[in-house]
Order: structure tokens, then sequence, then C-alpha cells
């Protein structure tokens, strides 16, 4: 069934596990991070500076390629690969978390206890979703058949079932109608994966449950017995970090463990660490590249102004006569050319080069992450590794 993938673990050091993904489209060294491309673009970076900062896998949304221009449009083109010009892995989501993300808030905002004041959604159901577009106000039904029928067009080597992630503040009984919804909806993905199945792509089915141990156990026991090639752990993961921890670790307790494992939304530098530690193969988050946009630069922990946060801000004035790069020991194009100071004297004026060279670091910043955490996971010294990064 998934005849052009593999899956293989080379070695493991506790829970964690040093991996190769294999696709059509290239490998993928494990633990490894998926850089977001919404809209079929990485924000203001190119496919060729993608390749310059050792990206492996990047993704793109199904809600936002749905809405416009349409999976027809691009299949038209040739699909996501060469529509883009990135002929390496990718992967597209189901179009279900922007639904609620729109709709409620993201995961990201729950644990920062935010709360979304307007909503797109307008009905879920047995069928699907019903929403309004983002492009044109237009009303949209999503379903699992569909969303497998605009994946399967965009043509990414990795694509996910379709499901509900249920917001934080649902109680358990909804909670648990939305995951037994969510059951139902993934069988029906598979069930169209299958129908058409050409061996260019690989499903993902998606744990559910909320913050409750028996539903996450319940869930994870699903997506394992059903005929997924990966697993993805979804849906709200709590309303704090420690809670998210926690939830991880349940839904990790009844996964197979020879699959793929993927964390959801989550990319903060010690929710990584944390999510290695307890076997995530990889993880997926619109952070580096967001923050970039607002002047936020990522670093080790030596070089940050803030305990509380994983980045500067080349904003705050302290930089503008700050002539180092924005690390000493990173090998990015932006830190071996542009200062702070430079970096700092574009962002007041406007220049739109701030915003991609401080992307470009930030996503070299986060492969040079993710080769380190392979490398110590080999050598078996994790732990040291989080004291440098953390």
């Amino acid at each position: 069934m998934y005849r052009n993938f593999a899956f293989k673990i080379i070695r493991s050091f506790k829970k964690s596990r040093l991996g190769i993904l294999e696709t059509p489209h290239g490998n993928i060294e494990t633990p490894a991070f998926i850089f977001c491309g919404t809209k079929a673009s990485v924000k203001g970076i190119s496919p060729q500076q993608l390749r310059e900062t050792k990206t492996q896998i990047i993704l793109s949304n199904t809600y936002h390629l749905f809405s416009y221009p349409g999976s027809e449009y691009i299949k038209e083109r040739g699909g996501l690969h060469k529509f883009t010009g990135w002929n390496e892995p990718m992967l597209t989501d189901s179009g279900g978390f922007q639904i609620f993300s729109l709709g409620h808030g993201s995961v990201a905002d729950e644990i920062k206890g935010k709360r979304s004041g307007t909503s797109t959604l307008v009905k879920i159901d047995e069928s699907g979703a019903l929403f309004k577009s983002y492009w044109d106000g237009s009303l949209q039904l999503l379903t699992p058949e569909k969303s497998i029928e605009v994946q399967r067009n965009l043509g990414a080597d990795l694509i996910v079932a379709f499901d509900e992630c249920t917001p934080y503040h649902s109680d358990k009984n909804y909670t648990e109608q939305s995951m037994e919804r969510s059951h139902r909806w993934e069988k029906r993905s598979l069930k169209e994966f299958i129908r058409e199945n050409d061996f260019s792509q690989a499903l993902y089915g998606i744990v559910q449950g909320g913050v409750h141990r028996d539903l996450r156990k319940r869930s994870a026991e699903f997506v394992s017995e059903n005929q997924f090639f990966a697993t993805a752990i979804g849906g709200t993961l709590g309303s704090s970090k420690e809670q998210m921890y926690e939830v991880v670790e349940m839904a990790m307790e009844e996964l197979d463990g020879s699959r793929p494992i993927h964390l959801l939304g989550i990319g903060g530098i010690r929710d990584i660490f944390n999510g290695v530690e307890l076997g995530i193969d990889t993880f997926d988050c619109v952070h580096p590249t967001r923050i970039a946009r607002h002047g936020g630069a990522l670093v080790k922990s030596q070089y940050r102004d803030s305990k509380s946060r994983e980045h500067i801000n080349l904003k705050r004035s302290q930089y503008a006569s700050d002539d180092n790069p924005i690390e000493p020991d990173c090998d990015c194009q932006t830190c071996l050319h542009f200062s702070r100071a430079y970096l700092h004297y574009l962002l007041k004026a406007n220049e739109l080069l701030a915003l991609s060279s401080i992307a470009v670091h930030n996503i070299r910043f986060m492969n040079k992450l993710m080769e380190e955490i392979r490398a110590a996971i080999y050598n078996k010294n994790l732990n040291d590794l989080r004291g440098i990064w953390c």
C-alpha cells in the first residue's frame, strides 16, 4: 500500500530515535522540522534559500489552497512540486486544523491563554465542516473525501486524514463525540485514499482526545489499528506547557512505534527537546518564520536577553549599535554577511530585506538544532545538548 515509502529507525536513545523517512522526492533524516509554506510559499523565502539552509521538507495548507487558487488549478500546473519549484519532500495537512483555528483560535493560542474573537466556522456535522472562505466569504464544505481529493490534486508526498481539532474549552462529553466523529472521518479518508492510491502519497492518521487520558488511549489505538502509514498527534494539547507535555506523553504510550510520529503545530525549542525525548520524529510550526516578520531572531540560550523568550527582538534600540551577527557561530548567509545593527536599521526603515534575512537565519537555526539533536541521539548525549540550546 505504501510501496514507495518507508521508515527506518537507525538508532535509539531511551525513547528518542534517529530515523530515515523515505519518500518519492527524497529521504528525510529524523527528528526533523517541517517549515510552513501555508499558501504554497514559505513567506519571503525562495526554494533555493530553503535548500541553502538545508531544509528537508516543507508543508502547505489544504484549507488555504482549496479556497484559492483551488487544487484543480495546481493540478493543472503539475502539482505543488512543479508549481513551486520545490522538488524535495512535501506534506499537506487536511484542512481541519485551519477550519478549527479560524473558528476557535489555534492550539498555540490556547496554550498562551488567547481566544479568537471571530469565527468563520459555520457548522460541523457528520458530512464535514461548513465554513466561510477566507478568500471571498463564500460558503464551502470540506468533507473527508473532498480533503483527500484536494490533497491528491496538490500532490504532496505526505498527506493527512480529515479530522476536527477540538478546542480546549470543550467538555469531555463533546471531546469524546468529536473524537469519535474524527475517527469516522479518518476511516472515510482512508477509504477514499485507498480507492485511487497510485503509491505517490502516504496517509497520516491523527490522534485526538483532548486532555483526557482514556480518550487519547482509545484514539491512539484506533490509529494504530488502521492502515495509516504514519501518525500525527493533534487536537488540543492543554492550557499550559506542562499540560501539553503530559498530553503528548499519554498519546505516545499507545502508538505503534514502528511508524513515523508527527506532532502537529508545535515548534518551540524546549517543546522540541521534550517531544524528541518522548519519541516524536517530526514537528511543524509557523513560529520561526512568523516571528521573523516582527524582528524576532531565534538564538541559543547564551545569546538571549530574556529567559522567557527563545529569540531576541532586533527592533529594540539596544541593537542599533551592535555590529555582531545574530549568532557568531551561525553559518547562515544572514549571519555571515549582516550585523544586528544593519538588520535593526532595515526593520526601522521598513525594508523587506530585513524580514527575509531574519527568516533565513531562523530557518537555518531550526535545521541546525535538528542536526545537532540527531547527532546527540546517535552519541547518547541529548541532555547535554539541551543545556546549550535551552
